[in-house]
């Protein structure tokens, strides 16, 4: 029988769990927001744009589901040190670059909301590649499993 050697994670480990729960977190509460259409969710646009927000289409909310919800739930992972972070995390990056093709490339959020929406694109973008790559690195130094 093998057994599987598990070390202690660095002090600076459950600090990055918690921003990442603290990141996906904000994510799943913007999206509860505008899927139940909120006053605190609507007060943060514009009329044309709540209009265009009404008319995403079903795929894109669903990615945008799923990016926030496997986010969420691969953060949890990581802090109860389980490798299934990983795939959460995996499914959440790919479930983000579709949302983000669609906010990009279809509907030019750029031109929609500003450039600030770019300084957020990149970042959820960011976030979610650095999610990923840290729960590869946490699974080979062997703080999860």
């Amino acid at each position: 029988m093998t057994s599987i050697s598990s070390s202690k994670p660095p002090f600076w480990y459950w600090i990055v769990c918690a921003i990442a729960l603290i990141w996906n977190g904000m994510g799943v509460m913007q999206y509860l927001g505008q899927a139940y259409n909120t006053d605190a969710f609507r007060g943060q646009y514009t009329t044309e744009q709540l209009e265009l927000l009404a008319d995403t289409p079903a795929w894109v909310t669903a990615a945008f589901a799923l990016a926030v919800f496997a986010g969420v739930t691969g953060a949890l992972a990581l802090l109860l040190r389980k490798k299934l972070a990983y795939h959460l995390l995996l499914i959440s990056l790919l479930a983000v670059m579709a949302q983000m093709v669609y906010n990009l490339f279809i509907i030019d959020s750029i031109a929609i909301y500003g450039p600030g929406a770019a300084t957020m694109t990149a970042m959820v973008i960011l976030f979610a590649i650095l999610l990923l790559w840290f729960s590869k690195k946490a699974i080979a130094k062997g703080w999860i499993s």
